[in-house]
């Protein structure tokens, strides 16, 4: 049962501006729902411990020739910790975040530090020529690529000195990517439908924001065309045969979001009911329930963590763009609500598998507005 309690209590979303829920739990600052400033200093701790950490280290480089034998680093001056290069993106993503949220946070000053050492114009130019080499086309496509441009985004409406900086040095290598989404989605015939890092909808939902923040009129017409010839027919899709063991992402519930973004609101709406049907009567309950996480120091199984987390995002956006009259509505509320706090318990589980990036997957969570 629930219970009010005066030891410890949940604020469900970091913009909340109605009614607060309270749920009795164990006192633990890290467990609660909404974003403190004691909790932004331990993500940002997380991420600083793993922005200059080299190894260990899973690479995703294709070897030309001898000496394309390289270090991490070397490979990726502004991008080699946190495990890979798309958590390093991300992670800096987190920590410019939070100096936005909270610019006195403890940590600002060592954040600045790390960030400036990494995203130097020299680092990023060596990041930039090593996508113009051969066999370079596929690389982190699309996961890495929209975090990327989540990056250049955050950046782009900060007014902050050094975050002016960071911007227009990452900028060649924004140039790039956006040049390579342009060029490639009309190549790509079938979404992959995956809920792992090459997730269609997820590397077509970011580009559409960033592309939209900055006015990209050209990214945003390829990235909407290619969201409607992929997703627009979709009916009754299977969810009920998620989750899959790896997950970190709903399929289901990520191509909902990309499409809440493209659609005009009524559309969206009619198009929703008829992609998930049963939703408003609380199916499939594979959906609805948090994955159970079995083993966090499994670099795969924790994934499912992730899964928590992007679900509970993913639900609070589509809720939001149904009217407050629609079942499926509330229905997705509740289940992001008991996302959000089984999976929030667990960012900081102590193990580098799940600690060098399921801290960006919750600030984006407590970035996104409740219902």
């Amino acid at each position: 049962m629930l219970k009010q309690t005066f030891e410890s209590l949940f604020v469900i979303g970091l913009f909340a501006f109605g009614p607060i829920l309270t749920f009795a739990q164990p006192k633990s600052e890290l467990q609660h729902t909404s974003l403190t400033q004691a909790q932004a200093s331990h993500f940002a701790r997380l991420a600083l411990k793993c922005v200059a950490r080299e190894y260990p280290n899973k690479p995703e480089h294709v070897m030309n020739e001898g000496r394309d034998v390289q270090s991490p680093r070397t490979l990726h001056p502004a991008f080699y910790g946190c495990y890979d290069w798309h958590s390093s993106v991300h992670g800096h993503w987190m920590l410019v975040r939070l100096m936005k949220v909270f610019p006195n946070l403890p940590e600002v000053a060592e954040i600045r530090k790390a960030v400036g050492a990494n995203l130097t114009s020299e680092n990023v130019q060596i990041e930039t020529a090593y996508l113009k080499q051969p066999n370079r086309q596929s690389f982190e496509r699309t996961y890495g690529w929209a975090w990327l441009l989540k990056l250049a985004e955050e950046l782009s409406v900060w007014d902050d000195a050094d975050g002016k900086t960071w911007s227009r040095n990452l900028q060649p290598l924004v140039d790039v990517l956006v040049r390579q989404y342009i060029l490639f989605l009309p190549k790509q015939t079938y979404p992959i439908r995956t809920g792992v890092h090459p997730n269609t909808a997820f590397g077509l939902a970011f580009a559409f924001d960033y592309a939209r923040t900055v006015n990209n009129e050209k990214l945003a017409v390829v990235v909407g065309e290619r969201s409607r010839a992929y997703f627009s027919k979709d009916r009754n899709y299977p969810a009920m045969w998620e989750p899959g063991g790896e997950d970190f992402f709903s399929p289901a519930l990520m191509e909902a979001d990309l499409m809440r973004r493209v659609f005009k609101p009524a559309e969206f709406r009619r198009w929703f009911h008829h992609f998930l049907p049963q939703l408003a009567a609380g199916a499939p309950k594979t959906l609805l329930r948090p994955a159970v996480v079995t083993d966090r120091s499994d670099p795969k199984l924790v994934h499912l963590d992730g899964l928590n987390l992007s679900r509970a995002w993913c639900m609070r956006s589509i809720a939001s763009a149904l009217p407050r009259t629609d079942s499926a509505r509330s229905t997705l509320a509740a289940a992001s609500d008991l996302h959000a706090r089984d999976a929030l318990a667990h960012v900081g589980s102590g193990d580098y598998a799940g600690e060098h990036w399921l801290a960006s997957f919750a600030i984006y969570l407590l970035s996104t507005p409740e219902p």
